[in-house]
């Protein structure tokens, strides 16, 4: 039988053609990764080392706070941002999921959405400038703004970021990846952030804060230069559109199946009380022990270098012997630091407390976004990284609301006291109830 010709015919179509043409495809797609390797790993370090940078000169833990204060003196407003800035990255995720998983490249869509966290911070330069001719509560009123503005949009980014990150870097490699890039991030938020704190002592009120959100806009713009040159090859998607509510029910069998899973969003629910405490630490450093702010600034610099050193290592410690070991040891650290913070009352300890908080920060940020990328297959994984995020962000918001209504009613100490016990609850969860999952290919 002659065979058909005509370039318009079905008969090229068949299943076992489709099937081949997918696995070349994908094959010739995984050695263009393995070629470009090396260039991802450092463009895409660079791009975190700025983004860090960017965050030493408006760190959310820091110098935001400290700018609020300068607006209100509540401390449940003060607890909210990082609450903010947590929960906005959390939220959003599991709803651009479905929509993540039928990209063929992830790159494009990273470059547009992630304009939308790193904007906020010229406005919140601009903010500052124009403090003297504002009103405190319109100010307050904008900063908040911006500030929800900048969460919502890492966290629209967040699940096509981390699928891009899947894609380029290995699996066995996740683990040194964000480790590395964490540590540059930290090293040049270190510098950064020891520079805030200069400027912030030296130069005049507002001037000084708007400086250094300036030089936080200028860092975000380097970071998205760099971001920019990585290099992914386009992979169609297996995965055909869905309705909503089928999105739905996937979700839900995940979860029924998945034990393993389900034991993991637990313990990260919990660590968010475990870590309550860290918001009110410089605040109460500068009001209640006496601190200056260029002291503030040291300390934001041994949190950042802690998480030079604690990153890396932990990262290896992940790849090497699972990356629940590394949270455990992360949450323990948070469950030391906020346990100290209870205890001393003395400034000179609050370096020792930071330098905690630095490998509690590592734990919560880092390592858990390796370890998700670990669990589910290529086409699931965007919906496992959405809900390891969004399903635990009701918790992230409401954990230091909680802290500050505790301070406002019975003190910072007893804030501390209550995240130091909860962290200590969620080392004991991740150790009985949940398992490294196994790496996927």
């Amino acid at each position: 039988m002659q065979a058909n010709k005509n370039p318009k015919t079905p008969a090229i179509l068949s299943p076992p053609l489709i099937e081949k043409s997918g696995d070349s495809i994908l094959a010739s797609a995984r050695e263009e990764l393995r070629g470009n390797l090396r260039h991802n790993f450092i463009v895409n370090l660079l791009d975190g080392g700025f983004f860090g940078a960017a965050l030493g000169f408006a760190s959310f833990m820091t110098i935001i706070p400290l700018f609020v204060s300068t607006l209100t003196s509540s401390a449940v407003l003060i607890g909210l941002i990082p609450a903010i800035h947590s929960v906005g990255w959390q939220l959003p995720q599991l709803l651009t999921a479905d929509r993540v998983a039928r990209l063929s490249r992830y790159r494009p869509a990273v470059l547009i959405l992630t304009v939308h966290e790193r904007i906020p911070f010229l406005g919140l330069a601009l903010i500052a400038w124009l403090l003297p001719v504002i009103e405190a509560r319109w100010a307050l009123v904008f900063t908040f703004t911006l500030l929800i503005w900048q969460g919502l949009g890492g966290g629209i980014t967040a699940t096509a970021w981390q699928s891009l990150i899947a894609r380029i870097i290995p699996p066995g490699r996740l683990g040194t990846f964000f480790g590395a890039q964490s540590a540059s991030a930290n090293l040049l938020a270190s510098g950064a952030a020891v520079t805030a704190g200069i400027l912030l002592e030296r130069i005049a009120f507002p001037n000084n804060f708007t400086i250094c959100f300036l030089l936080a806009s200028v860092a975000m713009l380097i970071s998205w230069i760099f971001l920019a040159k990585t290099r992914e090859p386009e992979i169609p998607t297996t995965r055909p559109p869905r309705s909503h509510r089928a999105f739905l029910q996937n979700i839900g069998q995940i979860l029924r199946r998945d034990k393993n899973f389900r034991w993991f969003l637990i313990a990260r629910m919990l660590s968010q009380l475990g870590t309550m405490a860290f918001a009110f630490y410089t605040v109460y450093a500068v009001r209640v022990l006496g601190i200056t702010e260029g002291i503030v600034g040291i300390m934001t610099g041994i949190l950042m270098a802690t998480q030079i050193a604690a990153n890396p290592i932990m990262g290896w410690v992940g790849d090497r012997f699972g990356h629940r070991l590394s949270i455990e040891i992360g949450i323990l650290a948070a469950a030391v630091s906020a346990g100290l913070a209870w205890l001393l009352d003395s400034a000179t300890g609050f370096y020792f407390i930071f330098a905690l908080a630095g490998i509690a920060n590592v734990a919560l940020w880092t390592t858990p976004i390796a370890m998700t990328l670990q669990f589910g297959d290529e086409n699931d994984r965007p919906i496992y990284i959405g809900m390891a995020n969004t399903l635990i962000a009701p918790i992230t918001f409401l954990a230091p609301i909680l802290g500050g209504l505790l301070a406002d009613q019975a003190g910072y100490p007893i804030t501390f006291f209550i995240s130091s016990i909860a962290g200590l609850v969620t080392v004991f969860v991740f150790h009985l109830a949940v398992k490294n999952p196994i790496k996927t290919l």
